[in-house]
């Protein structure tokens, strides 16, 4: 299989201390800090990267079910390997949602999210233990 090395460059830049700066060449950034002063840290990163990603599928699967979210909040609980390089060896995802839509079509929609849509959970997925639950609860009524 070729690979396209081209199709989504990033650039980094260092910005002093632990500090890094980076995103597409001509598009937003973002910094991180490996001392999680000024931004998250590196490992942060791919926690925040991971909720981040099921959340948008989370949106569109209920945007498409016509009972669109109100908020998603996601609460990470992680670990990470003793000893160097300490990778991450298991992550447990909180998901709670507002929605009129029922229980059942959230937890259904994290869990396409989790097991097949979401590609950064999924390049966790075989040596990383990865849970979730699903917390809904009723959207707020709508103002107007």
């Amino acid at each position: 299989m070729e690979k396209n090395w081209s199709a989504y460059p990033i650039e980094v830049n260092w910005e002093g201390g632990q500090r890094f700066r980076g995103g597409a060449a001509d598009g937003p950034s973002l910094v991180l800090d490996g001392d999680r002063k000024e931004a998250p840290g590196p490992v942060d990163s791919l926690v925040i990267a991971a909720a981040s990603c099921t959340g948008i599928d989370v949106v569109d699967f209920l945007e498409k079910r016509r009972t669109p979210a109100a908020s998603i909040d996601a609460h990470i609980e992680f670990a990470r390997a003793a000893e160097p390089p300490r990778r991450l060896t298991d992550l447990c995802f909180t998901f709670r949602v507002a929605t009129d839509s029922a229980p059942a079509h959230v937890e259904r929609a994290v869990q396409l999210s989790m097991e097949k849509y979401c590609s950064v959970v999924n390049t966790f997925r075989q040596d990383v233990d990865i849970s979730w639950k699903v917390e809904v609860v009723p959207a707020p009524p709508r103002e107007g």
